[in-house]
């Protein structure tokens, strides 16, 4: 096959996808839907990464508060998720769509129906090339609130197929398969 030479892009690149959860400064939740994030080790804890580069009340209640939750989305939760990120939380109620809790440990909002959800404290922002409208947040997970399907000793591809989750790739969502393709150091093996 021939080979052809592009501009940089996030074509071929599988993305988590995550509803992040705010309080308005009225006391409502509001949830947008983000796929720019990763984990990463500081120090010696695990921490949550995120990056939001545009205008959105979700930023907003980020920087007044330092707080957030992020919910793994489901293909449970596709349609209220996507519904979040196509529509202005500041024209319109999200917590009429998701039905919310508020976090164990932090004052954030929990939706319901979300199976794996982080309580995030921004610790640290980044903002890249200095572009004030493009903030990364390094954030420390103070808890996690799990199904219980999703602890303990169940294997790890039961705990996938329980908890179904959605990655964006290409402008379209996708599921995830539960067919494990093996562990680390298992597949070169095969070489």
């Amino acid at each position: 096959m021939a080979k052809v030479s592009l501009a940089g892009g996030n074509t071929f690149c599988p993305q988590a996808l995550y509803l992040y959860g705010t309080i308005k400064e009225d006391g409502r939740a509001d949830y947008g839907l983000f796929c720019w994030c990763c984990y990463c080790f500081a120090g010696d804890a695990m921490k949550f990464v995120a990056c939001i580069a545009e205008d959105n009340l979700t930023r907003d209640r980020i920087r007044a508060t330092g707080m957030l939750s992020a919910t793994v989305v489901t293909e449970d939760l596709l349609s209220r998720a996507d519904f979040c990120g196509c529509t202005d939380g500041r024209t319109c109620d999200k917590e009429s769509v998701i039905a919310s809790d508020r976090g164990d440990v932090l004052p954030v909002p929990v939706p319901r129906d979300g199976m794996w959800t982080l309580e995030l404290r921004v610790e640290d922002t980044l903002h890249p090339e200095n572009q004030a409208d493009s903030e990364i947040y390094i954030c420390s997970i103070v808890n996690v609130r799990a199904e219980e399907v999703l602890t303990g000793d169940t294997p790890f591809d039961e705990k996938m197929a329980a908890l179904k989750p959605v990655v964006t790739l290409g402008g379209k969502y996708y599921a995830v398969g539960t067919q494990s393709l093996g562990d680390w150091g298992i597949p070169m093996k095969l070489l």
